[in-house]
This record gives C-alpha cells, structure tokens and sequence, in this order.
C-alpha cells in the first residue's frame, strides 16, 4: 500500500505544464454547474483529511454551505448564486460545491437504480465498487489508478465514497448511456424552471446595452431555445452589445457577405479553385443529420458558406472538418423560423427566401468568427491539432496515469483517437444536441473552442476510463475510442461531462503556460 507520500509525489511529479491555447476567442468563465438540474445539495459528513491543508476559516464554507442550501430548490434564482461564486468564493469552496454536485447525482442515480432492481429470479450482476477514498484536499482531481493505493483504514474513515475518485460518478455513467435522467422532478417543475431561466435571459436581453459578462455567466449553464439564436451572435461577437446598433450591423454584414458571392462564387469551377469545390461538394453529403443535410436548399447554402470561407482565407484554405463546424449556427439560428422540435429532420424548403439568405449570412459570419481563434487547427500540417493532441497526452498522464498507461501498452496513440476530437470539436462523437448544448458553454468561456475544448476531452476520456481498461486488444481498444456509445446522450449527460472538465482546469489552472508561444 503506498503511503500519503507516495500519492503526493504522484501529482508533484511533473512541473511541465498544461495546454493552452494559441489564438483568443470571445467568451468569459463562470461556475461549471446548474444549480437548478442536480437536484437539493446532500450535508456532508465530515471526512478525515489524508494530506495537510493550511489553516482557513471553519466557518466559510459553512457560511456558503447556509447561504446556498435552499437554492437548488425550484424557483430560486440560481444566478445569484452564481454570481456569489464568481465574485466572493475561493478556488476551493467553487470545487467543493461541485463536487457535491456531482456526488448527489450519483447518489440520486443510484438509489434509483436500487428501487428497479429486479426480483429474486434475476440476480443482477455485482457492480464493482471503487475503493472508498478520503476526500482530503479538493483542489486536487485523484485519478482512480492513484485511490487504489489508499489504506484500508483510511477508506474505511470515510463515511460517503466518491465515486470514481472525483472523475464523473460511477453510478452517473450508468445513466450517462441513456437519455437525461428527469425522474426525480415532475414536467411541470421544469417548465417553471425553463421558463424562469429563460426570463432572465430577456430581462438581460431587453436593455438599451446588454452586459455580455453577465450573459456569459447566464449563459454557461446552456441557453433557453427562444433566446439562443441572439445569444450565441452577441457571444460570437457578431452583434454588437447596443441594441440600437444590431439592425444595421445584420444588414451591413448580409450585404457584405452576398457581395462575396456575387464576386467570388462563380469562380468555384476555375482551375485554381475547383479541387476546393470539388472536396467540398464530396464532404457535405457525409455529415450529420443526414434528412437536413441531404436537402437540395441546405446542400447549395453550405457549398456557399464552405466555399466563400475558403476563398477568403488562403492561408489554410479548405480543410476536412471545417464543414462540420457550419451545421450547429445553421441549425440554431433556422430553429427561430420553424415549428418542428426535431430540428435534425426540419424541413427547410418552408422557410421564405429571404429568411433563409439571412439566415446563411449569419450562419457564415458566425463560422468565422469561430475559426479566427482556431486557425491554427486547420494550416498547413494542422499545427494547432498537433499541439492539442499532445498537450491532451500529458494532461491525461497526469490525471489518471492507469488509462494513459493503458494506452502506452497496447500501442495506442492519441493521434489515432484525438485528431477527430480536436478536428471537429467533439461533433462526431455525441449528438447534435449535445454539440448545440456544449457550444454554448464554449461561447461562455474565455478560449473556450481551444483550451476549454482540451479539457473537455480530457473529462471524456475518463468518462470511459472503466470501458478502457477492460479493453485487452488494440483493435477492439481503438474500435471503442473511435466509436464511443453516446447516440442516446442529452443535457444532463453533457452538464457532467462540463462539470468535471471545469474541476480539471482548475486543478490545472497553472498548466497552460508552457505551451504559449
């Protein structure tokens, strides 16, 4: 059994740091969590500290702790909360309360699963348990490799187990394979919450200025429908924060854009160009969903886009991946204009004309204003995914050593698995709903679609830490990292997957530094 020393070395082991990123992208940082969908925050029972801490105030927390402990309720305006967190919590109170967070969605997931537990007749299989582990001091993220050292004593002081050693819960991977989990709330509660978020949003909205601070902030735990279309342009900063100023700044951009076409889209079968128009006419038909892509007016908008993009971008010019990056401001931004819920299958050819040419100026300009602070993905030899995938390397190597270990000796790479992760921002492995969702936290955060993006990807591949180290095969190893089972993921399931890649980058926060430029 190793001791307290030993697990300190671990995580001292390495002074090297952590990813960055190379380009800046609009967005601000706030609290990774949504007060209003975990649920009411469980008391903690008091826990053994197995490393020393400094000295602090036993009454901050606590303070916190009484301040908070109603505003999970429904109703509550979980934004002052947020607001308290952001401007009068420590580093260590903001990862404490979402650890707790977290730790009450497992326990909730797993009491459920106790009460449908089948009957005598059906044994279920035993679920394997990880070790009980002290929580000691929270600014640290334990991998679970490191809590199988822990002693026996030490696990058996601990009164409530965490759960996959602070990663996501293991009892929440169990609901992580289905849809959100809204069980424990009635629809009606939920509508009431929906519809208090969402006036929050209009009422930040409907002044003469709009605080983009205070919108990022709002914004961070995902974004009301109604309001995402304008949410997502001001966070971009394709609009301007005046709203006297937005009319005219639309029209000014929509003209401009389909001044490029008029100049540059003919031009799609010169000889210098007809290679890119040629890969990108092959490329739209295979992205996702298919019943909104494969639609003659969809297909022809997206040629536009991806072409125009191209021309007006030489230094990297087209590139396998860039097209994916079109479908989430399309979607969002069409959703204003049509009834159906099912966005996937929408079907464009109702929407007017002059809808639709503004709607593809929009989705254009948005795009770029994306691709300004990832760049660098898309050069010659795609440096900036180079960069990434080996910052992702080290990071996970320092988060839980048993996975990247794994990895090393089955001889797989994180190119094999990380380049599509990095390439397409994650779009190819869950849902579009789940990209819509997680898109609205990366237009929160500050780098969000280039450092925050590291640590996401980070959080989803411990996420299926368990799933890995059963793999004993390289085929059937990278099959499984190429082909993650997220088709039936939503909300919630994304929610957690931020949650704890918010926990990482601050218990990394001095990483990225050394990778600056």
């Amino acid at each position: 059994m190793a001791s307290d020393g030993a697990r300190k070395q671990f995580w001292k082991r390495s002074n090297s740091k952590v990813p960055g990123s190379i380009q800046h992208v609009y967005g601000a940082q706030h609290p990774p969590f949504d007060p209003l969908l975990h649920g009411t925050l469980l008391k903690a029972t008091p826990k053994v500290p197995t490393t020393p801490v400094k000295a602090k105030r036993v009454s901050t927390f606590q303070e916190f702790e009484s301040n908070t402990s109603d505003a999970w309720d429904a109703g509550e305006d979980d934004d002052e909360l947020l607001a308290m967190a952001a401007e009068s919590l420590n580093t260590e109170v903001v990862m404490e309360t979402a650890n707790r967070v977290l730790r009450n969605h497992s326990q909730r997931q797993e009491r459920h699963k106790l009460q449908e537990a089948p009957g005598p007749e059906q044994k279920p299989k035993p679920l394997a348990e990880p070790p009980l582990v002290p929580s000691g001091d929270l600014r640290l993220v334990k991998s679970v490799s490191e809590s199988h050292t822990s002693c026996p004593a030490e696990s058996a002081s601990d009164s409530v187990p965490l759960q996959r050693s602070q990663s996501l819960p293991h009892s929440a991977t169990v609901a992580l394979g289905g849809t959100s989990d809204s069980s424990t709330l009635g629809s009606s509660v939920l509508s009431e919450r929906e519809a208090f978020r969402l006036d929050k949003f209009k009422q930040l909205l409907a002044g003469p200025n709009t605080d983009l601070e205070e919108l990022r902030k709002l914004s961070w735990s995902g974004i009301p429908k109604p309001v995402r279309p304008i949410t997502w342009k001001l966070l971009s900063g394709y609009l301007p924060a005046n709203v006297d100023r937005r009319p005219a700044t639309l029209q000014r951009k929509q003209k401009e854009y389909f001044a490029f076409i008029e100049h540059y889209y003919d031009s799609r079968n010169d000889e210098a160009h007809q290679d890119t128009y040629r890969q990108i006419h092959i490329d739209i038909p295979r992205m996702s969903p298919e019943a909104l892509i494969l639609q003659p007016k969809v297909t022809e908008i997206f040629e536009r886009i991806l072409f125009i993009w191209a021309i007006r971008h030489p230094a990297s010019g087209y590139v396998q991946g860039i097209n994916d990056l079109v479908t989430p401001f399309f979607v969002v931004f069409i959703c204003e204009y049509i009834e159906q819920e099912d966005v996937d299958a929408a079907d464009v050819s109702r929407v007017p004309a002059d809808v639709l040419r503004n709607v593809e100026a929009d989705t254009y300009w948005c795009m770029s204003k994306l691709l300004d602070g990832i760049q660098d993905n898309y050069t010659f030899a795609q440096p900036g995914i180079q960069m990434k995938v080996k910052m992702l390397e080290e990071l996970v190597s320092r988060i839980d050593e048993q996975v990247h270990r794994h990895l090393e000796q089955h001889e797989v790479r994180y190119l094999q698995f990380a380049f599509r992760w990095m390439n397409n921002l994650l779009m190819r492995e869950v849902p579009l709903r789940c990209t819509v969702r997680l898109w609205d936290t990366y237009q929160s955060e500050p780098e969000g679609f280039s450092r925050f993006h590291l640590y996401v990807c980070a959080a989803f591949l411990v996420r299926w830490r368990k799933e890995i180290l059963e793999e004993r095969d390289f085929q059937e190893l990278l099959l499984f990292l190429q082909n993650l089972p997220t088709a039936q993921w939503g909300d919630e399931d994304i929610s957690l997957l931020l949650a704890e890649a918010y926990r990482l980058k601050f218990a990394f926060a001095d990483a990225p530094n050394h990778y600056k430029k």
